[in-house]
């Protein structure tokens, strides 16, 4: 278990702290792995929990600064390679490195939704999966022209974890079923439409800013510097014709009328029947009709529920989901077919969506733990 893993890379996050002109201190943590995009690992969430708890407790430490190396991504998913030799290994049951990963990651993730300081990401390039739960609970989440926000999940035989349970099912006009169901990639303008980022800056304005930071009026009272740094990076915002054009805001009336149905075989039959040229609704269309028929129910059923349960209970759901599909459903062939076999022929458990059948889906939501023995039982 995690008491006896050994990081392998020290240097799969970096650490600084910068010293400002007001005498605090700024933290700045960077995913350090470039050459995969930065994905996710298992190093770089037990780097960044005690480093980030320790910051939360220092008083010299006025604000946090999240980012990723490099100008492609943030962060681009997780890294799920290493899961999947677990998951060959031991088929059909819970498997410790699967579980590790998942309790780890949803972990820090609650904390930087519960963070008590202002932390700021900084999501220029890609922000998939992993990357989105790292985002996604910060208090300033900023945005760029080069930014590209998605939730892939249904390509890989998942679902949309890391807290989105409970962030796509408070999205406007029915995009949290649209993002879940079709890995739609989300621009600038549209992450703030949307209510998936708070700002857009220029991602040449990265140096400009964090300089702006150091020479700001920091003090020991949170909720003046949760506003020194949101007026810091309103002056710097992006003017209007330097936005990418809003795609998902043009198409909302109709990807609200396609995504309102009564179930999920009504809304995936009628968006799939959908005559249309546009060539992003033809995109989500062929993801979706790809994409894994369990995954698509478990999508329905996390964001019919995700809006009434608490933050916490959100997590331990989607531990509950994540080890099952493990396990029990597709993650592993998912995963086999985009990434180790790369023949993007996976061979889903059931071949479409009307043949997902309740105790398919009612398997997916049972834990394998009792409830006082739930990894996650002890978030508030």
């Amino acid at each position: 278990m995690l008491e006896n893993y050994t990081i392998e890379n020290p240097e799969a996050v970096v650490f600084e702290e910068i010293a400002t002109v007001s005498g605090k201190k700024i933290g700045l943590a960077r995913l350090n792995v470039e050459k995969s995009l930065n994905a996710l690992s298992l190093d770089m969430i037990l780097l960044l929990m005690p480093k980030l708890q320790a910051w939360q407790d220092d008083a010299d430490i006025a604000c946090v600064w999240l980012e990723g190396a490099g100008e492609k991504a943030f962060c681009a998913g997780g890294d799920i390679v290493a899961m999947y030799h677990a998951m060959a290994e031991m088929p059909d049951e819970p498997v410790d490195e699967v579980v590790d990963f998942f309790h780890a990651e949803y972990r820090l993730d609650y904390l930087i939704q519960t963070y008590k300081k202002p932390l700021l990401v900084w999501a220029d390039g890609f922000v998939m999966g992993g990357g989105m739960g790292l985002m996604n609970g910060a208090s300033h989440r900023v945005v760029t022209e080069r930014s590209r926000l998605a939730m892939p999940e249904i390509s890989i035989g998942l679902y949309p974890d890391v807290g989105a349970t409970y962030f796509l099912s408070k999205l406007p006009d029915n995009m949290g079923l649209f993002l879940g169901l079709t890995a739609a990639q989300v621009n600038a303008a549209d992450a703030l439409y949307i209510g998936l980022a708070d700002f857009a800056i220029a991602s040449d304005m990265r140096d400009n800013t964090l300089q702006a930071l150091t020479n700001a009026s920091w003090s020991d009272d949170i909720e003046l510097n949760l506003a020194t740094l949101s007026d810091t990076l309103l002056q710097r915002k992006l003017a209007d014709e330097q936005m990418p054009t809003a795609e998902l805001y043009e198409r909302r009336d109709v990807i609200r009328s396609l995504m309102t149905g009564d179930d999920i075989q009504q809304v995936s039959a009628q968006f799939l029947a959908y005559e249309t040229d546009d060539k992003l609704l033809s995109r989500a269309q062929a993801t979706l009709k790809a994409g894994c028929p369990l995954t698509a129910h478990i999508v329905w059923q996390q964001l019919q529920f995700g809006g009434e349960l608490s933050l916490a209970d959100a997590f331990r759901l989607e531990l509950t989901l994540s080890v099952n599909c493990a396990a029990r459903g597709d993650f592993r062939e998912g995963v086999r077919a985009l990434l180790i076999d790369k023949d993007r022929q996976p061979k889903w458990s059931h071949n479409d969506i009307s043949d997902v059948y309740a105790d398919d889906l009612d398997a997916m939501f049972s834990a394998p733990w009792g409830e006082s023995e739930h990894p996650l039982h002890d978030l508030a």
